[in-house]
């Protein structure tokens, strides 16, 4: 009978999964190893630690204790044997989480948790096993040390049980005199090395060491024989006859004669080759990435830290922040097991063409890798690493049936330690990488400081301008829009100002990308044409005659608004402004979509009265026939072709050629036409006698407060004394 899941209240695992899991467990422990328990008693333990594990996955707040005492009972319950271990640790990552949690969707979180009981099931599991053998050995140590004492105060009558100790010992123990030659061994010790207890005899310590460890423990030895220690423990590596390596623990003490003079050292070797082999797995499975084998984000930035610790100032570093272009389009196309097998590709190739460099590789997660440059030679070093992994990565790369050609972009940085730091380092490699994605697929881009600024400062800008909108630091200005045959004012066009407290006035063009990018022009778009509807109701009621229209820009975002015609209709309810005298100006990019809601938008805003302008018509891609079958009624010339005619020479006559066309264009579909820019007579005259409607720009006024428009209608309006 399969042993029971002990029962929990408020479970929320699988009970069967649970018991499953338990079976497999104790299948595999007694397949491994050797089992002091029966099969029924082996289950019902671990069905135990499967519900503590189970628990502990779901706990909140989470904690990986429970795992560590997993692993100390299981050597408590002498589960001890290696490979036991090691499927422990596997089948929790491999498969725990799917037989306890069958409805609960794999994530990062219990992935994450998940690897965090792993690692505190192994640690568990190596701090009892470790506590265990060292109470072992000290027990072994009494003993031995009992017999010397004994041996020392009845001489030779303790001889023979000395040597019981000394044989039969489950740990190596060796004799040497002062000089490090082997006096007597016993046969574990001997085994231990592969050699016969008289191969061993009368040889030096010094001839079983590695190399590596020969100076360390003759200095260590040599310490012992000149007093200045009295015992000395250590982890050592041998050399055994067979050229393998043996790792150690290793106990010296110094026995002396009754005068106090050295005598002999004994040692006393724990072979702890498997546990060191352990630890190297888990060390080497905490700092590498499970999937492609290089170092992962923890390796890498340990070594970032170290170069800025242990190098001068003047030393300098390299970095290659490295993204494949449309990756997670072969992904969701081609399914996450061959996106998993290109990665692996791609870090071999990595690997293969940098690492033969002597620079660091590393995964940092998904599609993203990392090329860490140490003491660089200067940018042009970095830049012939970034071209010659884009010329690896760009190679085609055949996965199971599929041929793919990949292309990565790459952001680099390069300079002395002095400059910066890792974290700036890594922020600065990020920016970069982001250019080198906006300029265009499969390329590099270097890190520039100046252009690095301007993006801190326009993502200061963007990180309180919500909090400046509810501050109350934007204003609108309104500048004139004037017939250009007696110069009336016909219009105002409203155009918003940001009143930083630190960067003073800002113009639109300094935020309103921002506002687009975050989002927010959406309530900042809301907010202008409230109060351009606010102040136009003001002039209507004062100046009744005047008709003034306000035009009122709207951006691409807003356009695509599903919401922007109720929101238009609100404001002008709201506000009482009549829908007939509001103009809103949309770019060409937003007015020749191609179909969807800014098609939509546009007609039922017509619907509602709104006059509609095309801002800056000429420099985006217009359509013709959009301009006849949609509800436009204005188009407001780009600046570049008024510009264009303030001179006389040969280039101004092609721009005064471009207005005449665009102009006959616009009055031949029925629409009025507006001249921006406007900053000279010659232009006003020019753009008159083409037959351009009204004009806009610094000859006929600058963007002013509402009261400035406020005055200039009191001095305009019929019947003014004087």
């Amino acid at each position: 009978m399969p042993a029971p899941v002990p029962p929990t209240s408020g479970e929320e695992f699988s009970r069967a999964g649970v018991q499953r899991y338990a079976q497999q467990w104790a299948a595999a422990m007694a397949r491994l190893g050797f089992v002091p328990m029966s099969g029924a008693e082996t289950e019902r333990l671990l069905a135990v630690h499967a519900v503590r594990l189970a628990q502990a996955l779901l706990a909140e707040p989470f904690s990986a204790d429970p795992a560590d005492d997993v692993g100390r009972e299981l050597v408590g319950a002498h589960l001890t044997d290696p490979a036991m271990l090691d499927w422990s640790v596997r089948a929790l990552g491999a498969g725990f989480a799917n037989a306890v949690l069958p409805e609960q969707p794999d994530s990062p979180a219990v992935r994450h948790r998940i690897a965090r009981l792993q690692g505190g099931l192994a640690a568990g599991f190596a701090r009892a096993l470790r506590e265990l053998t060292f109470s072992q050995q000290e027990r072994i140590s009494r003993s031995a040390w009992q017999a010397r004492d004994e041996t020392e105060q009845a001489l030779r009558d303790s001889e023979a049980r000395f040597r019981a100790v000394f044989s039969g010992a489950a740990l190596g123990i060796g004799i040497a005199d002062t000089s490090g030659r082997i006096i007597d061994l016993n046969q574990v010790f001997a085994e231990m090395l592969g050699y016969a207890v008289t191969e061993l005899r009368d040889r030096q310590v010094t001839e079983f060491c590695h190399p590596e460890d020969v100076g360390p423990l003759a200095e260590l030895y040599q310490e012992l024989v000149e007093g200045k220690r009295e015992a000395a423990r250590v982890e050592k590596r041998y050399r055994r006859k067979d050229g393998s390596v043996v790792w150690t623990d290793l106990a010296l003490s110094l026995i002396r004669h009754d005068d106090g003079r050295p005598r002999f050292v004994v040692a006393m070797v724990e072979d702890i080759t498997q546990r060191y082999e352990l630890q190297q797995r888990l060390r080497f499975q905490a700092l590498h990435d499970p999937l492609t084998g290089l170092p992962n984000r923890t390796l890498f930035f340990d070594r970032l830290a170290a170069v800025f610790a242990d190098g001068k100032p003047t030393d300098r570093v390299g970095l290659c922040f490295l993204d494949l272009d449309g990756f997670k389009a072969i992904n969701d196309s081609l399914g996450h097991d061959l996106g998993d097998r290109l990665l692996v590709v791609v870090a071999q190739r990595l690997a293969a063409s940098v690492s033969a460099r002597g620079h660091l590789v590393a995964r940092m997660g998904g599609d993203e890798f990392v090329i860490l440059v140490e003491r660089s030679d200067g940018p042009d070093e970095v830049v012939d690493v970034a071209k010659a992994a884009l010329s690896t990565v760009a190679e085609p790369v055949q996965v199971g049936d599929q041929q793919l050609e990949v292309s990565a972009s790459i952001g680099l940085v390069e300079g002395p330690l002095a400059d910066t730091c890792p974290t700036d380092l890594m922020k600065a490699a990020d920016a970069t990488l982001y250019w080198a994605k906006a300029d265009g697929r499969g390329r590099w881009a270097v890190y520039d400081a100046e252009r690095g600024a301007r993006d801190n400062a326009r993502a200061g800008l963007a990180a309180v301008l919500p909090a400046a909108l509810e501050r109350g630091e934007f204003t609108v200005d309104y500048q004139p829009i004037v017939a250009l045959t007696d110069g009336s004012l016909r219009a105002v066009e409203a155009l918003v100002r940001w009143r930083h407290p630190e960067l003073g006035l800002l113009g639109p063009d300094q935020f309103i990308g921002l506002a687009e990018e975050t989002g927010l022009i959406i309530r900042l778009g809301r907010w202008v044409l409230h109060q351009a509807c606010a102040y136009g109701s003001r002039w209507r009621r004062e100046f009744p005659d005047t008709r003034l229209v306000v035009s009122v820009n709207l951006a691409v975002r807003q356009a695509n608004d599903p919401g922007v015609v109720d929101m238009v209709a609100e404001v002008l309810r709201d506000t009482g402004f009549p829908a007939e005298l509001l103009q809103l100006e949309i770019t060409e990019s937003a007015v020749m979509a191609t179909g969807g809601e800014p098609v939509r938008s546009l007609r039922r805003l017509a619907a509602l009265g709104v006059r509609l302008a095309i801002d800056d018509f000429g420099t985006g891609y217009s359509n013709l026939a959009y301009l006849r079958r949609l509800p436009i009624h204005s188009l407001k010339l780009a600046a570049p072709f008024v510009e264009g005619i303030r001179s006389g020479d040969a280039l101004a006559l092609v721009d005064e050629r471009i207005v005449d066309a665009l102009v006959r264009l616009a009055h031949a579909l029925g629409l009025s036409v507006t001249a921006e820019a406007v900053e000279t007579a010659r232009q006003a005259d020019r753009l008159r006698a083409l037959n351009c409607d009204t004009g806009q720009g610094l000859f006929y006024g600058a963007p002013v407060a509402a009261e400035g428009i406020t005055a200039r209608l009191r001095e305009t309006a019929p019947g003014r004394a004087g």
